[in-house]
């Protein structure tokens, strides 16, 4: 079948580094910690008091403060977040058949902050059910998806894609195979999380999934370090505007990368737990090499899911040793979310933007926080510890794991004719 080239136009992020594309990539280079106390919510009887916040965003500047009170926090980032890759792509529903643009954006839980508050304030009533006529409409992931194409009024495909952590990759995917099929010409691609409240720290606390280094946040999210104790949560949001080749030339569009294949496996194994010799995450390699028509040499980088969990972080290496072999020693493995915390539903899309990035930059960003070696992982591998690197970057992998067994990866290459 003679597939569709598809390649990325427009990007647009809010994450806990900085609330541009810029400010995340700068963020990224320089190593920089998005950890801090928490302020969303009195964290004084948590477990974890500390988290990786989207900072200084005020929805009002972007949005009418009487529509903003209709919307959870997770779409209002969504949706600030899709007017910086729109932009950055330079469409609009005047410039692009609107019926040819579509929108897959995602969440791994979505409205959790509203949903939390409106059966909080009917628990402490008398028992009449007063409920915000916007609950349920504030709450369904699906609605950021929606509230985009709204917004800028694009009527091609339009929905969600939930896999948990791998849900924005799983979009982009999603994405892709539209496109490449001759389904749509764009699609804004990504997602949005942000639960960082009550339930959201409790329940993960409750699993004993999170960093509890309240002492020293910024160095909380420990990926690949000996004394790692869990993941640190983040907020925020992600979008790729990904358009067929073609279609992106006749209107003279800045093409930044290619999209060269994806794929997706499940571990069938443990509803959180990965397979501990990494099996799922080993085909879901293999499955997206295999689409690319790539060979395991032809990839310099890998955004790895390491989400500095004790069993994750290495059960992820043996599969990406046991996939690229002795190729391995000369890639770079970096785990960003060091320095952004763990963004849940909007991880992929922001690991797979700073994938694009480092095609377009030929910089590897680091994994920060190293201080002691865990003897299960080979000395030999470079997880770019400390310091962002300097090299060629032809093509990038990034892999999302998502609770359920659900695995995602994604591979971006520099465009040419």
């Amino acid at each position: 079948m003679n597939l569709k080239r598809v390649v990325v136009t427009g990007i647009g992020a809010l994450t806990p580094l900085g609330n541009s594309v810029p400010a995340y990539w700068q963020g990224l280079v320089n190593g920089v910690s998005g950890a801090d106390m928490i302020t969303l919510f009195n964290t004084s009887k948590f477990k974890t008091r500390f988290a990786c916040e989207v900072k200084n965003f005020d929805p009002t500047q972007f949005i009418d403060k009487k529509e903003s009170r209709k919307l959870d926090r997770f779409t209002q980032i969504a949706l600030v977040c899709s007017d910086q890759a729109v932009q950055d792509a330079d469409i609009s529903k005047e410039t692009v058949d609107p019926d040819r643009v579509g929108v897959i954006f995602s969440s791994g839980i979505g409205g959790l902050i509203t949903f939390q508050n409106e059966v909080m304030d009917f628990a402490k009533g008398d028992g009449t059910p007063r409920f915000n006529p916007f609950f349920i409409p504030k709450m369904i992931l699906d609605i950021a998806a929606g509230q985009i194409s709204m917004r800028h009024g694009f009527r091609g495909p339009n929905f969600a894609v939930v896999s948990a952590c791998a849900s924005s990759t799983h979009a982009i995917m999603e994405s892709f195979n539209l496109i490449r099929l001759g389904k749509a010409d764009i699609i804004l691609a990504g997602g949005s999380e942000s639960v960082i409240s009550e339930a959201g720290v409790g329940g993960f606390n409750a699993m004993r999934a999170l960093s509890e280094r309240n002492d020293d946040p910024k160095t909380a999210s420990r990926p690949f370090d000996k004394d790692r104790d869990g993941f640190v949560m983040g907020e925020g949001a992600g979008m790729l505007v990904l358009e067929e080749l073609e279609h992106a030339k006749a209107r003279g569009a800045k093409i930044i990368c290619e999209i060269a294949g994806a794929g997706a496996t499940a571990d069938a194994y443990h509803i959180t737990a990965p397979h501990p010799e990494g099996l799922g995450a080993k085909r879901v390699m293999m499955a997206t090499l295999e689409d690319a028509g790539m060979e395991p040499g032809d990839v310099d980088y890998i955004n790895v899911h390491g989400t500095s969990t004790p069993l994750g972080d290495i059960a992820e290496v043996k599969a990406i040793q046991s996939v690229f072999g002795e190729y391995a020693y000369k890639l770079n493995i970096s785990s960003t979310k060091s320095m952004t915390g763990h963004l849940l539903g909007a991880a992929g899309v922001i690991e797979a933007i700073a994938c694009v990035l480092a095609v377009s930059n030929d910089m590897v960003p680091p994994t920060i926080n190293h201080f002691t070696d865990d003897p299960e992982l080979d000395p030999k591998l470079n997880f770019t510890f400390d310091k962002a690197q300097k090299r060629i970057v032809r093509a990038a992998l990034s892999n999302t794991f998502g609770f359920g067994g659900h695995n995602a990866s994604v591979i971006v290459k520099k465009y040419s004719a």
